[in-house]
């Protein structure tokens, strides 16, 4: 039946041609489970226009109730703490994948003549995925997302000549507020979505044109040549699964971060930017005072510069590793400063105390409310109601904020009231329960 459907549209639209474009393309060596990376970056971009679209019918882009439709989004909504936890991780997961295929693209020296041109828009690509992340993290609208971005709204401003003007279009005035969330969200998911999507098919279009690269041994090359179809296709679906599995399982066993509201008046507040950015958060921990500028601007401008013009620069014979030893040493270099300085923010990071100030606040309202006259903690309080000293193993967050809202819907032969507690009482005595676990 199916295959009388795909006859009697190939009949009508003459299909077989774009078949013939996107799957019988020759790749010189075969198959090859290193060229799959391509087809996770292009998975991961498709997952996060999905989720972000289920989470925008939801979402308020204003400093009101952006918050609150987050929190909305993760309690109330059916399926939807898991759909943000899919967004959140698939985009870490879209940073590694664009890394690692640029990592191979550059090892194989898949950027030589005459593939310059898909290189250049590979880096475009790069830019963008990096911008993507960078908007999309102010958008929960919390103290993590409100810090971090204020942090690299100011390094703009290192800029010279043009860094305040920069500043106020990209806050939409003299403060970070109203006008900055929407113009990050609009960038977000419109702006950036739509111009990605043309650079990817534009990428994609000139890989038609010019084929792949193949192995850097080009005997191996000339004897082996494999359609895309069926090989690598299986093999790119097998890699697409256990990327998928991996960002779901992710998403159900670690829900996306959420933490206090913006709060403009605590500068107290210690931003950390996600990891993707950090490498780059302790590079400028080096480079202050005078040397600030080095950091913010000269560096990324070379960087960047460096890679649209890699192409020519490497104008060498043969795509060995052995045969580019000055390209390969860079390469070798920038990633042993990138995982370095990775290693120490995150050491950095985690050394940070923590004490959420929302579980602060349960804490307080369980003693403001009494809570230990009934219930005890750790052998702390009475004994009249259930022990809670690990109340966090047994009860989902979703149970406990409907028990607080309404004790007697779940547990009708309840003596406890009703206290009427408004969402952010619910939400910090919420989270001090989830903490009470073995």
């Amino acid at each position: 039946m199916s295959r009388r459907i795909v006859q009697w549209l190939d009949n009508r639209l003459n299909l077989s041609p774009i078949r013939v474009a996107l799957l019988d393309e020759p790749i010189p060596g075969g198959a090859s489970w290193i060229y799959i990376f391509g087809s996770i970056t292009l998975f991961f971009f498709l997952l996060q226009m999905v989720t972000g679209m289920f989470l925008s019918i939801y979402y308020s882009p204003s400093t009101e109730h952006a918050y609150v439709s987050i929190q909305y989004i993760m309690d109330e909504v059916e399926f939807g703490s898991f759909i943000r936890g899919l967004h959140h991780w698939g985009a870490s997961g879209m940073m590694v994948a664009i890394g690692l295929h640029m990592l191979q693209v550059f090892l194989y020296g898949a950027y030589k003549k005459p593939r310059e041109l898909l290189w250049v828009v590979g880096v475009v690509l790069l830019i963008l995925t990096l911008a993507f992340g960078f908007s999309g993290y102010l958008l929960p609208w919390d103290q993590r997302a409100y810090w971090a971005t204020q942090v690299g709204i100011n390094m703009v401003g290192t800029l010279p000549v043009i860094g305040d003007v920069l500043i106020r279009v990209i806050r939409g005035g003299q403060n970070l507020g109203a006008m900055t969330l929407t113009r990050f969200f609009a960038l977000h998911t419109l702006f950036l979505p739509w111009l990605l999507m043309t650079l990817v098919v534009l990428h994609l279009f000139i890989l038609r044109r010019v084929g792949p690269a193949g192995p850097w041994d080009e005997a191996q090359a000339a004897r082996i040549s494999e359609p895309f179809w069926p090989k690598q296709v299986a093999m790119d679906a097998v890699a697409i699964g256990v990327a998928f599995a991996l960002i779901a399982s992710l998403a159900l066993l670690v829900p996306a971060p959420l933490s206090d509201p913006a709060n403009p008046s605590d500068t107290s507040f210690t931003p950390v930017p996600e990891w993707y950015f950090l490498f780059y958060y302790q590079l400028l921990k080096y480079l202050e005072g005078p040397l600030e500028i080095v950091g913010t601007v000269v560096l990324p401008i070379l960087f960047i510069l460096g890679l649209f013009a890699l192409p020519w620069l490497d104008r060498g014979q043969g795509r060995r590793p052995a045969s580019r030893p000055m390209v390969m040493g860079a390469g070798a270099g920038f990633l042993l400063v990138v995982v370095t300085f990775l290693g120490l923010s995150s050491y950095e990071v985690a050394s940070i105390p923590r004490s959420d100030p929302s579980v602060l606040r349960g804490t307080a309202l369980y003693q403001e409310l009494d809570c230990a006259g009934c219930h005890r903690i750790h052998g702390e309080g009475e004994a009249f109601a259930p022990d809670l000293s690990y109340v966090g193993d047994t009860r989902s967050r979703d149970w406990l904020i409907q028990h607080f809202r309404d004790p007697q819907t779940l547990v009708p032969d309840s003596d406890m009231p009703a206290y009427g507690l408004n969402d952010q009482e619910l939400n910090d005595l919420t989270n001090y329960m989830v903490t009470l676990k073995r």
